[in-house]
Formats: structure tokens, sequence, C-alpha cells
């Protein structure tokens, strides 16, 4: 595998001559090291991307698809060297990553067609001797930031719609999971992109979304991470009016009614709660369970909660990954000690890892949870589940909303009525009710509040790499 930057169809490495390892955090063992690039780095590969606009732009969504195709049966063909190199890095259960890999190329599936959709319109005129149309076009340059929970589906996310939108691409990933994004570049190269329409930074994030944000030829950022990030982006942005999609942080409540399938909403609490450790920002976070079916809910809960393994990704039966590195599993740590502190009962796991360097942490379930404890307030981006008792459904939809935070809720109940009005009552861009894995390829992805601005995925997905032009035409 390359470990470079690829920049206008070459591999470099940084001018600095500079490196940064990258760590393995089931094992603390280092896995290779990367090119520290900045903002040189940046601004060489924002120049490549801008002298492939006009080429890339001008052709036929028909032909910008084909490339998609090709990069996502290329993906699908090396599905299990992507999947072991997410493990690798992120420490994601192979399963999963697997999992990831489809998902990811799904978006190239999608968006390959979905360019062939793109249209503009014809709009009736006021006036005899007038005609209005309307035309989509693209951007310009996009700078695109991913993190590293999910090294694949998150860079492709972003990929698929700018390009099929006409939109040449410069991708700077996560520094925690490299290797990923390097392995998708050689895949790039393989599918034969042409020079400049795709390109990959490493290294210095500050130098690096600085250039983004100053440099004038960026016409459109889209960045995954942290609310706090988001709104320096927005910050800087504002200098330039640059467009903007950001998918930020959550805090997603999981209400769990009492006409609810138990067997279900466990089921699908576990599939959202403890997927890659907790460490996807749609995750539940915090769960609400209605007082009639509280005790039964909790111990079927810790039941199967209890059969999950925590372990070595690489190891088949591995349930539970770990935490990306020793600040996520201090910041679970300091939460669930909060969380006792303060009147909760640990019904499973709430016990760290021993041994120095190790950064996996087991299942936990809290009971007794309220809102004075960190845990149900700030986002834990690890596998903890604090739960707390409601009474009627306003008290739940009042205590799921009072959060800055929109991006995913999600809702157990078996009456279409009762569940679709606390569905309308949710302040959130998406909702999964009687699901804890709402997130699809066709289907639009974003939240609500400080959450975030725009969504990525479905028609709406590619709608941000576009200008709508307003022509009106005298005859």
């Amino acid at each position: 595998m390359n470990n470079g930057m690829y920049i206008d169809g070459e591999w470099i490495g940084a001018h600095r001559f500079e490196t940064m390892p990258v760590d393995n955090p089931a094992t603390g063992e280092r896995i290779g090291d990367i090119p520290v690039g900045g903002a040189l780095e940046a601004k060489m590969a924002i120049d490549a991307a801008a002298r492939a606009f006009r080429d890339w732009a001008g052709r036929t969504a028909a032909d910008r698809g084909a490339y998609l195709m090709k990069l996502y049966r290329l993906m699908l063909e090396h599905e299990e060297e992507l999947a072991s190199c997410i493990t690798l890095e992120m420490g994601k259960p192979l399963k999963e990553a697997r999992g990831e890999v489809r998902y990811a190329a799904s978006f190239l599936e999608w968006y390959a067609e979905e360019g062939k959709r793109v249209c503009g319109e014809t709009i009736p005129s006021s006036h005899p001797n007038k005609r209005i149309v309307t035309l989509r076009q693209p951007v310009g340059v996009v700078g695109a930031i991913t993190p590293w929970n999910f090294p694949a589906a998150m860079l492709t996310r972003k990929l698929a719609p700018a390009l099929a939108a006409g939109c040449p691409i410069v991708i700077k990933p996560s520094e925690w999971t490299p290797f990923t994004a390097i392995k998708l570049m050689e895949l790039v190269e393989r599918a034969e992109f042409p020079p400049g329409t795709v390109n990959l930074v490493l290294g210095d994030a500050a130098a690096i979304g600085g250039e983004f944000m100053g440099n004038e030829k960026v016409k459109k950022i889209s960045f995954t991470g942290s609310t706090r990030v988001g709104k320096l982006l927005m910050e800087q942005g504002a200098k330039q009016v640059k467009k903007l999609s950001l998918e930020l942080g959550g805090h997603a409540p999981m209400i769990v009614l009492d006409d609810a399938d138990l067997a279900l909403a466990v089921r699908e609490v576990i599939a959202s709660k403890f997927r890659n450790a907790g460490q996807a920002c749609i995750c539940g976070n915090r769960v609400y369970v209605q007082s009639g079916v509280y005790d039964r809910f909790v111990a079927l809960l810790a039941e199967e909660t209890l059969k999950l393994k925590v372990g070595d990704g690489f190891d088949a039966d591995t349930d539970i990954g770990p935490l990306i590195n020793s600040a996520a599993l201090e910041k679970v740590e300091r939460q669930v000690k909060d969380a006792v502190a303060k009147g909760a009962t640990v019904l499973t796991g709430g016990v760290g890892p021993e041994g120095e360097g190790s950064c996996f942490y087991p299942p936990t379930i809290l009971t007794n949870a309220d809102e004075s404890m960190l845990v149900m307030r700030e986002e834990t981006f690890g596998p903890v589940a604090p739960i707390r008792k409601f009474h009627a459904d306003e008290e739940a939809i009042r205590l799921a909303n009072d959060t800055p935070y929109g991006l995913a809720a999600y809702v157990f109940s078996g009456s279409v009525s009762r569940g679709m009005r606390v569905v309308e009552q949710l302040e959130y861009g998406i909702v999964g009710w009687n699901d804890g894995l709402p997130s699809t390829a066709q289907a639009p992805f974003g939240g609500m509040k400080e959450s975030g601005i725009g969504r990525e995925g479905g028609r709406e997905g590619i709608a941000c790499y576009l200008e709508t032009k307003y022509v009106s035409i005298g005859i």
C-alpha cells in the first residue's frame, strides 16, 4: 500500500519530510507512518482540482457515472482488504467493517444513477415575450474533511455526490485512520479518474483546514465531526460566504413506549448503542423507558448485553472492539464515574480495562439515570447506555428534545397513531421508528439545531453540490 498523498494523479510525500505514526487501538502497536502535509500540499491539491474542474463538469452525467460504477465494483472486489484496513486502524469488528465497505460502496452506485437525474425546469412566464428556464450546475472545487469512526463510508458519502454533480474533490481524512482513505485512492487510480478530479491530503488538520477555508478556489466544504469544530468552520467560511455542509455531534434519545415489542426494542437498542463500540454520531446515547415496561425491558437488555464479547476486531466472535484512543476511553470513564457518584446503578460493565495502553471498555448499562449526569447531557461516543424511567408520552418527548443537538432519535411503539405523534414532535433530522439502524444511501442524512446544516444521501445529498442558475430569455 502507498503511504503518501494523492494529488493530481500522483503519489507524493510531504515537503517538510515529517511523518506521524498510526497505531492499532486494539494492541497499541504502530501500523505505519504517514507524511505530515500542510497548507502547501492542500494548495497543490486545490490547484489540481481547479484545473480539472472544467473538463469534469463538462462531461455527461452518464460518463461521470461510469467512473463511479467502476470504483463501486473495485470496492466490492477489494471488500476484504478494505475491511481489514478499517479494523486494523480503528478497531471495528471485522464483520462490521465488511458491512461498512458495502455501505460505503452503495453511495457510489446510488449517485452514479442519481447524477443522471439532475435537471432544471421550465417555468411559465408572466410576459408573452419571455421564457424562463433554470439550470443546475456544479458548484466547483469541494474540500471534504472526514472522521475516523467510519473511514470508508464518510469518504464516499461526500465523494460520490460531489463527483456525480461535476465537482472535483480534495479529501482530508482523520490522521487516526488514514490508510483506509489511501487504499480508496489506490482504487480511484485503478478506476482511471482524470488527474486532479480526486485528491487526498494528509497531516496537519489546522493547516489543511485553514487552506480549505481561506482558498477562494474552494467553493464548497463538507465536514463531518464535532459541533465545536463545525462552528469554527462556519466562522471561517463567513469571510467568503463559502458553502458548507456540516454533519456534527449528536445526543440521540431512544424512547421505549409501553406498547412496544420489547424483544424488538432490545435488539434495536443494542444494534444502535453498541455498534462500533458506541462510536457513531447517530448511536443511541440515552434510553427512556415507560414505567409500565421498565423492569422487563431493563432485564431483557441486561441479559442480551451480557452476551456481547469485547475483543480484537479480527477475532471472529468479537462484537465490540476498542475505543479509538486513550482520550476516548478517559471520557467514557469520566461519564460513568460521574453518573455513579450522582446515584446511577451499574447493571452491566462499568469497569475499565486493566493494563496500560488498553482502549477496551465493556458494554455498560446504567439505571436510575437523570439529567444531573454528564452521560445524559453530553455525547458519550462509547458503549454506555444510561436508562431513565418516564410515565407519560409528553414527558419523554420533552426530555428527548431538551438538548442543543438534533441529529437522530429513536422510538419504539406498536401503534401507528401514537408512534407518528411522537415522531412528529421530535426535533431531530433522523428518526428510527422500531429501527435502530436507519442509515442508507438513498435517504437524506443530517441534523437539526447544533447537529448540522444540509443533508448527505438521497436526492438532497447531491443538491448541495449544485448551483441553480435562472435564465430569462427574451424572444
